[in-house]
Order: C-alpha cells, then structure tokens, then sequence
C-alpha cells in the first residue's frame, strides 16, 4: 500500500497536484478543482487535529462497517458519500488551496504523521495513526485521479 509517510511517494502526489490548473475538470463528480482543495485541506485539518468535528449520528450506526471497506486494499468507489464535516459549497482561491494542500502534505510526511489521531474523524470515529495514513493516502489518491492527474 502506498503510504504519504513515504517521502518519494509524498513527492509524487505534490507532483500531480502540481498538474492541476484552475481549469482542471472533474471525469466524476459534482466538485470542482477549488472545492476539492478546500475539501482534502480539510479533510487534513481534521486528520491533524486542526478542527475538532462532532460526530455525525450516522457514524454510529454505519461508521464501522464503512471504515472496514474504506480502509481495504481497493480503491474508493465513485460518488460515495461526502461527510458532513468536510463538505465544501462555494468557490476558492485554487492556487492558495493547492498551496495549502501542499505545505499540510510536506508536514505530515516531514513529521511521520506524528499529529494524527488527536480527535475522531467525524463519521469513522477513532482511528490509529495506520489508519489515518491510509485514509489521507487513499482520499488525495482519489481525488487526484477524479481530475484525471
């Protein structure tokens, strides 16, 4: 499994990240290119413990079983469902996003992901720092891929 920890692997999606324009558009889904910088910025924030985000009711009852498949060796499905928490409306600055996705992903590698795990993730619940790791990996991996980079 690939892995942000991994410096060479971390590089690679700043990489593609840096392939995306403000013109990109999506194959799938109803996001634009902002909105999904805005949206996997974050997703990092509460990774890192930046945001503490309560719960959300259906977490309890599917939030297990999810996490489970979520979690697997396969890739994320298309058009699963965003979380509450880190739904995004609107429009952003795309270069100041992509900057910002940027700088949180050279932290988390630089640091080993050491910040994770500090509050739970407001559908999973708690998760170890593996887990965190492989959702981030798994999350960015698929956005990228839905803008084609």
């Amino acid at each position: 499994m690939k892995s942000l920890l991994n410096a060479a692997y971390s590089k690679e999606i700043i990489e593609r990240i840096n392939h995306l324009t403000p013109a990109s558009t999506p194959l799938w889904g109803k996001m634009t290119v902002d909105q999904a910088m805005a949206h996997l910025n974050a997703a990092f924030n509460n990774a890192l413990g930046e945001v503490k985000q309560k719960r959300e009711f259906w977490g309890y009852i599917f939030g297990n079983m999810a996490k489970k498949s979520l979690l697997s060796d396969k890739p994320v499905k298309k058009g699963l469902p965003t979380s509450k928490a880190l739904k995004v409306k609107g429009e952003y600055n795309f270069e100041e996003e992509k900057e910002h996705l940027i700088a949180l992903i050279e932290h988390y590698t630089a640091t080993r992901g050491k910040d994770v795990n500090k509050y739970p993730h407001p559908f999973f619940g708690r998760l170890t720092a593996i887990e965190w790791d492989k959702l981030l990996t798994k999350h960015i991996d698929h956005h990228l891929s839905q803008f084609g980079v």
